[in-house]
């Protein structure tokens, strides 16, 4: 059973949310909190009950809240609790808050207009360890880290430790693809690139496919396509 948090400062919208998630056989909604301060507030509550660390598995997470944001918020859950994960929902579709989410910790970013499937999806999809973007934002995003942060070089070294075939991995991660398509065009297993998979996380010691994949374009393992608009040489 994956237990879900949802934080929003709208009444309505939290209870939207509840009740879908409520829906799956295999989702519980274990807390609904008013902001940042009452999210922190309910997981320290909870981690200490008997249920132990760990007592939330995925965050639905409002951007603009009263008292503390969910930028800040997010900041503070990844801190203190590295098993328990963040999808960042907006109405706003900018890169500023995609941008701040994720380098505050979070593993997803998803517009609140997304549809219920997908929003479901999403959420299986960063309790398993992926990690999901909301398609309009994805390019524009990398292109904001690619111009805006360089990676730290003892991260940059770490991946001189990757071989061959865990960079192909890599950059296959980079470029979009799932763990079936990456497989496919390997020839291998599935299995087999979820194992390369952990290995890559292992050695760059980041936190998820959303920070290998701005890894990938701030080293230049992969470059983003160049504008439309941009002059020819």
């Amino acid at each position: 059973m994956i237990r879900v948090m949802i934080v929003d400062d709208q009444a309505l919208v939290r209870a939207g949310f509840a009740m879908l998630v409520r829906s799956q056989p295999d989702l519980a909604v274990v807390a609904e909190c008013v902001d940042g301060v009452h999210c922190l507030e309910t997981l320290k509550r909870l981690d200490a009950s008997e249920d132990g660390a760990g007592a939330v598995d995925v965050i639905l997470m409002d951007v603009r809240m009263p008292r503390l944001d969910g930028i800040e918020t997010t900041r503070a859950v990844v801190g203190r609790n590295v098993q328990t994960k963040v999808l960042v929902l907006t109405t706003f579709d900018l890169d500023e808050y995609a941008f701040t989410a994720l380098r505050a910790g979070a593993s997803g970013f998803l517009l609140k207009d997304a549809p219920p499937e997908d929003l479901l999806a999403a959420i299986r999809t960063v309790h398993a360890g992926d990690a999901v973007i909301a398609p309009s934002t994805t390019k524009r995003l990398v292109e904001t880290y690619v111009r805006g942060v360089a990676a730290p070089q003892a991260l940059i070294d770490r991946t001189a430790a990757l071989t061959d075939r865990e960079r192909e991995v890599w950059v296959a991660i980079a470029q979009g693809l799932t763990n079936s398509e990456i497989a496919e065009a390997l020839f291998v297993s599935e299995t087999t690139v979820k194992t390369h998979v952990g290995h890559i996380l292992a050695k760059t010691g980041v936190r998820d496919r959303v920070a290998l994949v701005v890894l990938a374009y701030q080293t230049g393992a992969v470059s983003p396509a160049p504008s439309p608009d941009a002059p020819l040489p």
